[in-house]
């Protein structure tokens, strides 16, 4: 392995030490966050900063606390969420933010913020995951064996089969909904969310080199099968349950709740086309519900964060579209409060009595922070120069986040005037990565261009394209850790081409939505297009060594590749790819496709294995055998269509990796692409 691929393995791509997973705390006084020790410490510990003093306080750090393996509960949330640290994974903080509880290894800890005292290990009734305190931090409620119980009092939830507290695997998958339950303002109730799981069908990974152990199970939603049935139970003092009542047959998703006072629940559901999100309130005495909002669009409804959101006078805030198609809004009321210029990207709450954004206003690649005046629809930057600015807001005090090429920098405001930066321990980025972006096509397609460090203009080079070209994620941004190793790309002697196809997010509502019914045509339509048309305006990019490769969504781009479009694509490696979303999960799949039962010809065009006796061109296939995500039959469907087809292809099959590619195994298989690359491209 060579020095930077072994640097990223042993800095965690380069994350290791940087603080993350901020929340303010007593009135935006504390700053809490999660950091390890330094660049090549995979452990995080939880911090806080007191920004009367600008002081930071080590406040528990898993070394110093008992030991032992994550449960098994609490593994598959980290997988779903994308957590690839270790240590301390998340915290919760109690009403007045003075106090955190978190889980390790499956003991529970509960620590002051001021330090005073090491974190105190609370009695729990098993393996626990998930725990909230609650306003006081009084008591702490937790998951253990898929049941819902609190310290002190034990368990809440029924004994009757289903999984009380958690997050079924769409909603935590799909949905960015990770929990399940919620404490009342008075601390005495929790909302908790009641899963049953009887009716989905098990999915098992094993790992064959180690065929003594025992494989694992867990359910799973599949496209056009059934979801999970989720209620939301009140669960009050001594035994008082109250089931809340809305249309669940006709809006089964349960995308966000939360107690908005002692006497309303707010509650978001979505129908299973999530053609309709409703904004719900919802009375925890009688458990009935009241439609506050409603948001609808033909196709899909796009998640907009933060919404739909009710303002302190009661005004309704939701995402919306322009009348042209060109930009993500925002309604107040139902009548448009931003106009085509501005790309809404999330809501991050409400400062000095404005709405704070983040939004587009410029390349799709940058995204500023908007101060929008709900009454004018003014906008006042708080964070708008070349790069991705971000924001946390509490109390008048202010998190901003600014990345460029030259890194990443972090800022805390506070309410009058103070500013401090929480300390950023990780290993620089090793490169500068200015890549050259353009819109091309006649859809104005954003792309990348990484070159090698040195290049001599004049010399043709393979091309090498990576990139996802899903929905739902963008890849040609100004967020600097996403160049860095298709730098390495370039420097080992590729021309490295990007290109956010239509169906990826933040150009237009127009650009995402042209995925609706069709994954492969959009999304091959426009990878050639922009290869061919960044080739005439490049000419030492060699067109005729093109290889191709991704990760995911990204893998199934690449095979669809080599399988479709040989003329242009000449080898692909293709990881982790979902090739019949017939088999994928459900909320993701039908969002985009519609039922299977429904439109079985959209899903037969979108799969990859009818295409297997097509392949002429070199192919690596790569998965991950602890895949829960996409499960490696995925992978191995499509390998042995080719093999009865009679088409060479190579197959990485990897144990114990799942789909995050942890520990340095995404370096390891890259030095595998390497080393195919070179061959079948002559480089």
């Amino acid at each position: 392995m060579d020095d930077f691929l072994r640097l990223s393995a042993a800095t965690g791509r380069f994350t290791y030490g940087a603080p993350r997973a901020f929340s303010f705390g007593d009135e935006g006084r504390l700053l809490w966050f999660l950091r390890s020790s330094g660049p090549t410490d995979p452990l995080d510990s939880l911090w806080v900063l007191d920004t009367a003093s600008g002081a930071e306080t080590l406040l528990a750090d898993p070394r110093t606390l008992p030991g032992g393996a994550l449960p098994t509960a609490e593994r598959r949330l980290r997988e779903r969420i994308r957590l690839v640290a270790a240590g301390i994974g998340s915290y919760a903080l109690s009403g007045d933010g003075r106090r955190a509880v978190f889980a390790l290894h499956g003991r529970l800890y509960e620590v002051a913020s001021d330090g005073a005292a090491p974190p105190r290990e609370l009695p729990a009734a098993g393996p626990a995951m998930d725990p909230r305190p609650n306003a006081d931090g009084s008591r702490v409620a937790y998951v253990t064996a898929d049941a819902l119980h609190t310290v002190p009092g034990g368990r809440v939830s029924p004994d009757d089969g289903a999984r009380w507290g958690v997050a079924e695997f769409a909603a935590a998958e799909e949905l960015d909904r990770d929990r399940g339950h919620w404490w009342s303002p008075d601390g005495e109730t929790l909302l908790a969310a009641r899963v049953d799981e009887s009716a989905l069908g098990r999915r098992w990974i094993g790992d064959p080199a180690h065929p003594e152990l025992p494989v694992e199970d867990f359910a799973y939603p599949q496209a056009g099968g059934p979801n999970a049935d989720v209620q939301l139970w009140v669960l009050g003092p001594g035994g008082d349950r109250v089931r809340l009542d809305w249309d669940a047959a006709t809006y089964p998703y349960v995308s966000d709740a939360a107690w908005e006072s002692a006497g309303e629940i707010l509650l978001t559901v979505q129908d299973r086309l999530q053609q309709t999100v409703l904004l719900l309130g919802a009375d925890p005495v009688t458990g009935a519900t009241r439609e506050l909002s409603r948001t609808t669009h033909p196709r899909w409804v796009d998640p907009l964060p933060g919404t739909p959101m009710r303002l302190p006078d009661g005004r309704m805030l939701t995402a919306a579209d322009t009348p042209d198609g060109a930009a993500r809004a925002l309604a107040l009321d139902g009548k448009l409060l931003t106009g085509s210029d501005v790309q809404v990207r999330r809501v991050a709450g409400l400062h000095e009595g404005l709405i704070l954004i983040e939004a587009g206003q410029r390349d799709p690649a940058e995204q500023q922070v908007l101060l929008l005046d709900p009454g004018s629809g003014g906008l006042t930057a708080l964070a708008d120069g070349p790069g991705v600015h971000t924001v946390l807001a509490s109390s008048g005090a202010l998190l901003l986040t600014s990345a460029d090429a030259d890194g990443i920098r972090r800022g805390v405001r506070t309410a009058d005037g103070r500013e401090f930066s929480p300390a950023d321990l990780a290993e620089p980025l090793p490169h500068r990565v200015v890549p050259v972006l353009e819109r091309v096509t006649e859809h104005r397609v954003p792309t990348a261009l990484v070159l090698p460090r040195g290049h001599v203009p004049g010399t043709r080079l393979p091309v090498l394209v990576d990139g996802y070209g899903g929905p739902g994620f963008q890849d040609v941004s100004a967020e600097p850790r996403r160049w860095q190793h298709r730098q390495w790309w370039a420097d080992q002697g590729f021309a490295v081409v990007t290109v956010d196809n239509r169906g990826t997010p933040y150009v237009s509502p127009a650009h995402t939505h042209a995925m609706y019914r069709g994954f492969s045509e959009v999304t091959l339509e426009d990878q050639a297009a922009a290869l061919q048309e960044l080739g005439a305006r490049h000419r030492d990019l060699d067109l005729t060594r093109v290889g191709v490769r991704g990760w995911s969504y990204g893998g199934y781009l690449a095979a669809l590749a080599v399988l479709r479009r040989p003329d242009l694509f000449h080898a692909a490696a293709a990881g982790a790819a979902p090739t019949d979303f017939r088999y994928y999960d459900t909320a993701y799949t039908e969002r985009y496709l519609g039922l299977p039962q429904e439109h079985p010809e959209v899903y037969e065009r979108d799969s990859l294995i009818p295409d297997a006796p097509r392949l002429t061109r070199p192919l690596l296939l790569i998965t991950g055998l602890a895949d829960d995500n996409v499960h490696p039959s995925h992978t191995l469907r499509l390998s042995r269509a080719l093999t009865d087809a009679g088409r060479p292809h190579r197959l990485l099959a990897l144990p114990g990796v799942t789909h995050m590619t942890p520990g340095g195994t995404r370096e390891k298989v890259m030095l595998q692409e390497l080393d195919f690359f070179r061959r079948e491209l002559r480089v």
